[in-house]
């Protein structure tokens, strides 16, 4: 599988810019492709951010074009400091900043033209899928929410990657952690590790095959660089403890042999959210376009939604297909 197959064609979607926080942060609008789920106050629409370190143009296209050929409007978009968009601090996460975006990036989609701003799906996978459940939270305009092989337990994260990396490349990786976030304290430059590496070596991802299945659908923005810092930003995140304020509708996809998201703590979050669930046999990867899960990942999306937001679609998977 190479990048190309992850870029959308020119003419599949417009570029919009909106404003995080004084950050201009970049998207990409995907029209819909018919009016099957428009209302009297307009189309329901998407709003789609990738997980750790990813871009729109890294493996969120082929969902994105997906889902609007059954009639849903798609606004993907990047965090501030990642792929187009801006932000002086570039490849570092800040758990609260990407709220921020993700907050500001559904108030831009909602003021679209002929959009239903009442209607509103919040997709998100990874660290996005956690995202999502935050977000989502107490909100009356969120109709649905898709949250797939989500991160949204930071301890547990940490005990599972205990249990799969060498204890010596984890405290290569704390340590160098550790030093970027005293930099920063003291307005220096954050230190860099790759995302992705081999077994055994610095990185953020090392498990066997994450290079690889990462290299696979990364777009020509992605950088494989991330502020080392990431692990202690990510260790006391606890996006399920929102998850039973959600008062929409949520699409649970779980990886059952993901190595990176804990799936038993998708689980516990997917019973508080009260949402539907689905499992995939697969690895946190699998639900890509080209690995062996993404057709039933995205007809159970379609399914899910356009169930919950209009008539029953043509050819998509029964709710007993699992």
């Amino acid at each position: 599988m190479t990048a190309q197959v992850n870029v959308p064609r020119a003419d599949a979607f417009e570029t919009v810019q909106f404003t995080s926080s004084g950050t201009v942060c970049d998207a990409w609008y995907f029209r819909a492709e018919n009016d099957a789920l428009a209302g009297p106050a307009g189309r329901p629409i998407v709003v789609m951010a990738h997980g750790l370190g990813g871009t729109k143009d890294s493996g969120l296209a082929p969902y994105a074009e997906r889902l609007a050929a059954v009639g849903l409007d798609v606004f993907a978009f990047d965090y501030r400091g990642f792929g187009a968009s801006g932000g002086e601090v570039r490849q570092s996460v800040s758990i609260d900043g990407q709220l921020e975006d993700y907050r500001a990036a559904v108030m831009a989609a909602a003021a679209l033209d002929g959009v239903d701003a009442g209607r509103i799906v919040l997709w998100g996978v990874s660290l996005s899928g956690g995202h999502v459940l935050a977000v989502g939270a107490g909100r009356d305009d969120v109709a649905a929410i898709v949250s797939m092989t989500p991160l949204v337990n930071g301890m547990a994260a940490g005990r599972l990657a205990f249990a799969n990396v060498p204890v010596a490349s984890i405290a290569r990786s704390t340590g160098l952690g550790v030093r970027s976030r005293l930099r920063t304290r003291v307005g220096r430059t954050p230190l860099m590790m790759p995302i992705v590496a081999g077994p055994g070596e610095m990185g953020a991802l090392t498990l066997p095959g994450y290079r690889d299945d990462y290299l696979g659908i990364a777009g020509p923005t992605w950088k494989n660089t991330i502020d080392a810092a990431i692990g202690s930003e990510i260790g006391s995140y606890r996006a399920d403890r929102r998850a039973a304020d959600i008062n929409a509708p949520v699409l649970m996809q779980i990886a059952d042999f993901d190595r990176s998201a804990p799936p038993q703590s998708a689980a516990n979050a997917a019973v508080k959210a009260r949402a539907e669930v689905r499992h995939y046999p697969c690895d946190h990867f699998g639900v890509y376009h080209g690995q062996a899960w993404f057709e039933r990942a995205v007809a159970h999306q379609i399914h899910f939604l356009t169930r919950h937001l209009g008539p029953s679609q043509p050819g998509v998977v029964d709710s007993s297909d699992s």
